[in-house]
């Protein structure tokens, strides 16, 4: 969820718990400067979702409720760019490392299995912030 390029450019020194509450920090940013009733009516999320995002209660969270979110605040790309862009640092980061999804899942202790990131890495499945966070510290670790 780097939404935005450099916004995280530690992830891969973070553990995905440290990331996911760097992540929680830039959401919770965004509902306090455009607020919780702001949000829910353009992004299309209920009260309850956008104040877990408030509270930093972000890791059964989506990435899709996260754009949706990112994507109300000044300045932030549309949710379908911030999408695009959460999916293309994954991959680029991939390519970067050298690394499949085989050796991605064998990284993380197989807490996800390879068809199962590649799913949710191309969008065809929801991915939480806490598996993004998870895939996103490893595979930007293995870049160095």
């Amino acid at each position: 969820m780097p939404m935005l390029r450099g916004e995280f450019p530690d992830a891969g020194e973070q553990s995905p718990e440290e990331l996911l509450t760097a992540y929680g920090t830039v959401l919770a940013e965004t509902v306090e400067t455009v607020g919780v009733e702001v949000i829910v009516a353009e992004a299309g999320l209920d009260q309850a979702t956008v104040t877990a995002f408030a509270d930093g209660d972000i890791a059964d969270r989506t990435l899709d409720e996260a754009v949706a979110v990112l994507a109300t605040g000044p300045n932030r790309p549309d949710a379908d760019a911030l999408q695009a862009e959460a999916q293309d640092i994954l991959l680029m980061g991939m390519t970067t490392a050298v690394m499949d999804v085989e050796s991605l899942a064998s990284g993380i202790d197989d807490e996800l299995e390879p068809k199962e990131i590649q799913q949710k890495i191309e969008g065809r499945y929801p991915v939480t912030l806490a598996e993004y966070a998870l895939l996103h510290s490893h595979i930007e670790g293995e870049k160095r």
